[in-house]
């Protein structure tokens, strides 16, 4: 039955993972690679399992049997697949070395004709193992393949297989039969053993254990789990408490499931002890262990996803009532399934009719259907609740609600299917859709459980953000339960072990073979040359570079091409110890190098730019750099592009190409100094030696002023509207440019107030023809005026005043401008 197995698998989950790689690999390396397999034989098992897969008439016991020899064979063909792979490349070698094969109607000395042939034919008898276990392998795996053709045919077959309806009461006689039957033998045989007094006399011998075991038992099952849950709770949930003491008590919670077991496990010694409960009763007593294993689990899983205060590590944000509706139907799944198996095997479904199993587990893929609707709408509620929120929904969100709406469509729709006839496939998707669910609830405990201790060890607080290692893991973890979810959907463990065989295999790439070994391999060295390369980088950055006389900026440049030699040694040395041979790839690398070239041309452009800024170093960071339109500090250089900090404080992001290719003004690279301009104008008629004696005065009795040179004052021209003058000044830091202009003005304005010198603003002469046109008169007809009368008549003098900026534009433009 699906249900039952479904059970098993969950139970056993666990060992499971531990035993398909063990098994795997004693399956994969059962032949030794260097013995040659046995064809004859091989002959024989394929044709006997052609004429068996041809006929159909097999059970699945024997198509299980052949598979497991075919599936042997196939790995010993695998393995001679790569027989003499050393000694063949090295022949081909041999043979390339000799040169072309010469054209037809060419010859070539007779001496290397002699060895080519030679060779050839040693290269030939090497081959030929290889390529008939290849032919071998083909076979066997076509076999294979129509053997799993057949096995899942009947498995659907029997899925789909129609049983009498549970609903119609002619049925139900059929499982009163069965369970009075049943229960006849049962009381047949507890009474043959009390008729015996060798038993009885076994029984009474065995009393005090057996008293002894169902006090402990009960003892532990009514104070002992409850001290364990309230300790628990309380670790968990005091307040203030140190991360330790969280990650202790879910270390400790588990003790909630084997506690409780163990007393049930002292129970049913006990009832064995006691030798009168006959063949039924020691069923009974082994699947009461079941039952205790499945409701205590159900019950810790119950309690770790729906606890019963809130905390900051709900794994469903659900409010109590909800949460207690949880906790109750964990524990109601945990009895049904129990239950379930107890009946199971108290009834024996395989010796019962399809009438009288339809009727009996009927009640119970109800009961489950129920409770899987219920808590697929709590999930669903869960993801509800989160939009409502505001919140941003996550992976583990969006995939709660999705499995909340599967459990919502098979809770309801398996007892549907059950009340038809198809019995079967009800329990084929009800059950392990409950175990499944459990399985999710145990993945989300070991998640919680990395996390805490990553947060322990780590010590980060609550309000910091995710660490991506706990992530990683929890990712990890998920991606090795997924066989465990294979086994739980009905995948048979022959297959999982032949899938992990082939990964081990590895496959070929060419010439190459690459496998999980290989991959691990690669990961592991290159892993560690990085963690190497970072060190150093660390170590010069903190110890030797700054003890040197390179700048922030070389020094940097160094600490990257440290990193950038680093890594590259690291892969190559990662796939050398791999032992990947990447010739075979060389032609598809240069095919493929073409058409990226020319995709990401920019992209190198950029990244050779980057190196080249980094070795000469024309421009370092907090450098201020003017590139095109853009103005501001170098905030960092990578490979690819530089990042400038505006005098806006926002981030303009410059390819490296333009600070090679283009034109780019560095202020501050090599020295601070500067030359700052301010220009004056003063009205015509003022003392332009007066004027020239004052702004020298200002310009020597500035802070940042350089003596040499000195500040210079220039009379530069006779402008439009006033006399032009020009105060230059050469400060220490270019960066306070804009601060010194301005202070400058102030003087300026200051001391030519006190000494009586105008500043003009700019004046214009508008003169406009016909006037009375602006001011909608009539036309006048022209007179016969003087040119001079007419011109008098004919024109007005507008004085139109214009405030014009006479500062330097680029006085806009400065560090100290944020």
């Amino acid at each position: 039955m699906q249900f039952i197995k479904g059970l098993l698998l969950a139970l056993f989950c666990a060992t499971a993972c531990v035993t398909a790689p063990n098994g795997a690999l004693a399956q994969s390396s059962e032949p030794p690679a260097s013995t040659a397999p046995d064809y004859d034989e091989w002959r024989n098992v394929a044709a006997r399992a052609e004429s068996i897969t041809d006929a159909g008439t097999a059970d699945d016991a024997t198509l299980n049997e052949l598979r497991q020899e075919l599936v042997t064979f196939r790995a010993r063909f695998l393995a001679a697949q790569d027989a003499n792979q050393t000694r063949i490349a090295s022949l081909r070698e041999q043979i390339a070395a000799l040169g072309p094969v010469p054209e037809e109607g060419t010859s070539e000395a007779p001496e290397i004709a002699t060895r080519r042939a030679e060779l050839t034919e040693q290269l030939t008898a090497l081959q030929a193992p290889g390529i008939a276990a290849q032919e071998a392998f083909r076979r066997a795996d076509g076999l294979i393949r129509q053997i799993d053709v057949i096995l899942r045919e009947r498995q659907a077959e029997a899925l789909l297989e129609l049983w009498p309806s549970p609903l119609n009461p002619v049925n139900w006689v059929a499982a009163a039969d069965a369970v009075w039957g049943r229960s006849f033998t049962f009381y047949t045989q507890v009474a043959g053993a009390l008729d015996d007094p060798a038993r009885l006399r076994e029984f009474r011998s065995n009393l005090p254990i057996v008293l002894l075991l169902i006090g402990f038992a009960g003892f532990v099952l009514l104070r002992g789990r409850r001290w364990i849950e309230h300790a628990v709770a309380k670790l968990l949930h005091e307040e203030g408490a140190r991360k330790s003491k969280r990650v202790f008590a879910e270390i400790a919670s588990l003790a909630q499931i084997l506690v409780p077991v163990t007393a049930v496990v002292a129970v049913a010694i006990a009832l064995e002890l006691t030798g009168i409960i006959g063949e039924i009763g020691s069923d009974l007593t082994t699947a009461l262990i079941g039952f205790g294993v499945i409701y205590f689990s159900a019950r810790w899983a119950g309690g770790e996803i729906f606890p019963v205060v809130e905390t900051p590590q709900l794994a469903l944000k659900l409010p109590d009532a909800r949460r207690r509706e949880g906790r109750f139907l964990s524990h109601l799944m945990g009895l049904i399934m129990g239950a379930g198996l107890m009946i199971y095997e108290y009834i024996n479904p395989e010796v019962q009719t399809d009438a009288a199993n339809a009727v009996i587990l009927f009640p119970i893929i109800v009961l489950a259907g129920l409770v899987l609707v219920r808590f697929g709408s709590l999930m669903t509620l869960h993801a509800k609740l989160c939009t409502d929120q505001g919140e941003e929904r996550r992976f583990f969100d969006r995939m709660i609600n999705i499995l909340g709406r599967g459990a919502l469509v098979i809770g309801a729709g398996s007892p549907v299917f059950a009340a038809v006839g198809y019995v079967q496939a009800a329990e084929a998707v009800l059950f392990p859709a409950i175990v499944s669910l459990w399985v999710v609830a145990v993945l989300i405990f070991v998640s919680q459980l990395v996390s805490d201790t990553y947060d322990m060890v780590t010590a980060r607080k609550l309000d910091d953000p995710d660490a991506l290692i706990p992530a990683l893991i929890s990712f990890a973890l998920v991606l090795l339960s997924l066989p465990v979810f294979a086994l739980i959907w009905g995948v048979r463990p022959t297959e999982l072990l032949e899938l992990w065989q082939v990964l081990r295999e590895g496959f070929r790439v060419g010439e190459t073979r690459i496998s999980p070994t290989n991959i691990l391999s690669f990961v592991i060295v290159f892993s560690i040359g990085y963690m190497l390369t970072r060190m150093v980088q660390g170590a010069l950055g903190s110890t030797v570079l700054p003890k040197t006389k390179i700048d922030k900026g070389g020094q940097k440049a160094v600490i990257s091409g440290t990193g950038y030699v680093g890594i590259f040694i690291a892969a190559l040395v990662a796939i050398s110890t791999a032992g990947i041979d990447l010739s075979g790839l060389a032609i598809v690398a240069g095919a493929l190098s073409v058409g990226i070239g020319f995709g990401l041309q920019n992209i190198v452009s950029n990244f050779i730019s980057g190196l080249i800024l980094l070795i000469e170093r024309p421009v370092a960071e907090g450098d201020w750099i003017e590139v095109g339109t853009t103005m501001g500090t170098v905030r960092s250089i990578s490979v690819r592009s530089t990042i400038i900090e505006t005098f806006d404080r926002t981030d303009v992001i410059v390819p490296n190409a333009d600070l090679i290719s283009g034109t780019v003004t560095n202020w501050t690279r090599f020295s601070q100094t500067g030359r700052v301009i301010i220009p004056v104008g003063v009205a015509y008629g003022s003392d332009t030696r007066k004027v020239e004696r004052i702004l020298k005065e200002i310009g020597d009795a500035q802070p940042l002023a350089l003596l040499d040179p000195a500040p210079a004052v220039h009379f530069t021209n006779f402008g439009a509207d006033a006399l032009e003058f020009e105060l230059r000044i050469v400060i220490s830091d270019v960066g306070f440019g804009l601060s010194v202009r301005t202070e400058v003005r102030h003087q300026i304005a200051e001391r030519f107030k006190q000494e009586g010198i105008e500043i003009p603003f700019a004046q214009r002469d508008i003169w406009l023809r016909n006037p009375e046109v602006l001011r909608g008169d009539a036309p006048v007809a022209p007179a016969a005026d003087t040119p001079q009368e007419a011109a008098q008549s004919n024109l007005m003098q507008y004085d139109e005043v214009s405030e014009t900026d006479t500062g330097d534009t680029s006085d806009a433009d400065g560090p100290d401008q944020r």
